[in-house]
């Protein structure tokens, strides 16, 4: 895999007027009012901050349920499906009008959330199982596929056909078959396990491991681990960049980055200044990380060329721990 910045870097310093003529007419290309946002969940707050990545600045905030703690937007960027602990629910946001549309209830406390590559389903831990909801209709659908017990992180593989589940107070990695809802492999991943990420070509998923200080490198064809890299402390969120380059991880207890080379597996940068980092996305463009501080009320943008953070913190509400960026590039009514 060959990064984006790497490629422009080479073709810049080989031809600075081309990469003139190229950067003046995407100038053209681009619409001027582009922008994404990024949906940062406070669970003290029982709300959701939507900053804009343009200007970094907080542009509104959500109510949804209470003790919200995860958050997954769809491919199309329409809607957000964020957990609801303690309230038993998942609040669904319309991003257009930025307001909860719908509120699916659950009879267990829902954790985790992810959504299948077409949309249709959104995939959420709940007790010791997975609960499937139709984004169309917002109702459960099928039967709590049973995992190990507290399930924390959740992924979907690019393709849609599995999904894979990492359960805290387990031994084991559960994987899903999608069509048919089955688990069809356990990976032993150790105790208490957290976060996991999956590569944009779905070879390789990422497990953070809190209490070993750890990250496992599952080969998702054999389900097995393939590597394991040690990080900082306390490790809990772990995101993919978009060209499938690196691997962020961040380091609670000493408030770093672990930046991961995914073709060698090794850690090529670790960036300090967070604050109890717990949880990161990226823009779709891959040049920004965007990191939650759980202890600091805020979020800090990493510059993912030179592995700095740029900027101040920004502030958002009590005690943030997940973070989902949309794709889709769409005006605001105010441009």
């Amino acid at each position: 895999m060959k990064s984006t910045h790497t490629l422009l870097k080479k073709f810049a310093s080989g031809s600075r007027v081309a990469a003139l003529v190229v950067g003046l007419a995407l100038a053209f290309v681009l619409p001027a009012a582009a922008e994404d946002d990024a949906y940062v969940v406070n669970s003290l707050d029982n709300s959701v901050s939507v900053v804009n990545t343009e200007t970094r600045n907080v542009v509104g905030t959500i109510p949804v349920g209470w003790r919200p703690t995860a958050i997954a937007i769809t491919l199309d960027g329409k809607s957000a499906y964020v957990t609801n602990e303690y309230a038993n629910t998942v609040s669904v946001i319309d991003t257009v009008t930025d307001t909860v549309s719908h509120t699916v209830a659950l009879g267990c406390f829902p954790t985790a959330v992810a959504i299948t590559p077409n949309g249709k389903f959104a995939y959420v831990t709940c007790g010791s199982s997975v609960w499937v909801i139709d984004t169309t209709t917002n109702t459960v659908v099928g039967s709590p596929i049973s995992v190990g017990l507290s399930p924390t992180g959740l992924v979907i593989t690019p393709n849609g056909k599995f999904a894979y589940v990492v359960n805290y107070f387990s031994f084991f990695a559960s994987v899903i078959d999608i069509k048919t809802s089955a688990v069809v492999a356990t990976i032993p991943v150790g105790f208490y396990a957290y976060g996991v990420a999956i590569t944009p070509d779905g070879d390789l998923a990422y497990v953070v491991s809190p209490a070993n200080n750890t990250v496992m490198v599952i080969e998702t064809r054999t389900n097995t681990i393939v590597n394991t890299i040690s990080v900082g402390s306390f490790p809990l969120g772990v995101a993919i960049t978009p060209d499938g380059d690196f691997a962020y991880v961040a380091n609670s207890n000493d408030y770093t980055i672990s930046v991961i080379d995914t073709e060698k597996n090794v850690v090529v940068h670790t960036i300090a200044g967070l604050q109890f980092p717990v949880s990161i996305a990226f823009t779709p463009d891959g040049d920004f990380a965007y990191v939650v501080n759980e202890y600091g009320f805020t979020v800090s943008v990493i510059d993912t060329e030179t592995a700095t953070i740029v900027g101040g913190p920004i502030r958002v509400g009590s005690f943030p721990v997940s973070i989902a960026i949309s794709r889709t590039v769409r005006r605001r009514s105010s441009n």
